[in-house]
């Protein structure tokens, strides 16, 4: 049996992935989820969590945001960690800067998911052109939508419609290959 393992850091990001992977990946794949209550949460608990998982012929791929962190300090402690546990088959990948990054790069994904008018033409816009350089991604989304985006049912609302292959979102893009990378190299 083969199961792709995600240490994910909050209960959106299950929700996104549950709209994504099944188009993604074959489906005698078992997915399993361990989902922590935010990063301090992900990273002090990620080693035991590692080590104590003890089916065979799985892989693991750990998700977090950058918020306003420094990626590259975010992804060498958890590369780190991720060596402490004497795991080796794991894929990390960093939200830049936050998940809501993900669905601002595809506004179609938003409009249709959310049942909104007139997001998608928004693209278009520098400011979204790369969703990921933006400093509170969350709060855009959240005014862009009137609120009617929210972290859990906003996830599992739009993931469906996210278009994998054009996404605005560089660290959406990485994530995805990433994981179809670890999924053809390790099954």
């Amino acid at each position: 049996m083969k199961i792709l393992v995600f240490l994910l850091e909050e209960p959106s990001a299950k929700e996104m992935l549950e709209g994504v992977l099944p188009r993604i990946l074959p489906t005698e794949i078992q997915i399993r989820y361990i989902v922590f209550q935010g990063k301090q949460d992900l990273e002090k608990h990620l080693v035991k969590k590692l080590k104590g998982w003890l089916l065979p012929e799985s892989v693991f791929v750990v998700l977090r945001d950058q918020d306003a962190a420094d990626c590259i300090e975010v992804k060498q402690r958890l590369v780190r960690l991720c060596h402490d546990s004497g795991k080796s088959n794991i894929l990390i990948r960093i939200a830049c800067r936050e998940l809501e990054s993900f669905y601002l790069g595809d506004l179609s994904a938003v409009e249709s998911g959310l049942n909104l008018k007139n997001l998608k033409h928004l693209q278009k816009k520098q400011k979204y052109r790369n969703p990921d350089k933006l400093s509170s991604p969350a709060s855009v989304l959240t005014e862009m939508t009137k609120n009617a985006y929210t972290k859990i049912a906003g996830s599992r609302a739009i993931s469906p419609f996210l278009d994998v292959k054009h996404n605005c979102s560089p660290s959406f893009a990485a994530l995805i290959s990433g994981i179809q990378n670890l999924i053809s190299k390790e099954f």
